[in-house]
């Protein structure tokens, strides 16, 4: 079992709406102190994209998508989902899950070295 895998990417025009899901190994469920979403469109930097520290609260977004993706967490299953509405050409790219699990107090939660675990990546694309 990978340590973090995404699913959930696809195809979809301009408006429509996907759900990502990042199942995350029981090792790392247990001992994260945050997770994230991150994206990185073709010739482009890795961005952050949402946040949530280990007991669900608080979350994090970047302004891009602030009151259109939706971070949560699903204890029972050790899934983490991103949901994404109203979605725009410019949020393509392919999404990553992340995971911190050092010890120690978190930092800026958009920053890429605060996390140790990555996953594979889906791909989302939008457009008509």
């Amino acid at each position: 079992q990978a340590d973090l895998a995404e699913s959930g990417g696809g195809s979809v025009p301009p408006g429509g709406s996907l759900r990502l899901s990042c199942t995350a190994s029981a090792y790392i469920w247990r001992v994260h102190n945050r997770m994230a979403w991150f994206r990185q469109g073709a010739g482009q930097e890795r961005e952050a994209v949402a946040a949530i520290d280990y007991d669900g609260s608080p979350t994090y977004y970047a302004d891009s998508v602030k009151g259109r993706f939706t971070i949560s967490p699903d204890n029972a299953e050790n899934i983490m989902w991103l949901e994404m509405n109203s979605l725009k050409p410019e949020d393509t790219a392919v999404y990553y899950c992340a995971a911190r699990t050092r010890w120690g107090r978190s930092g800026d939660w958009s920053t890429r070295s605060e996390y140790n675990y990555w996953g594979q990546g889906t791909q989302v694309i939008v457009s008509s």
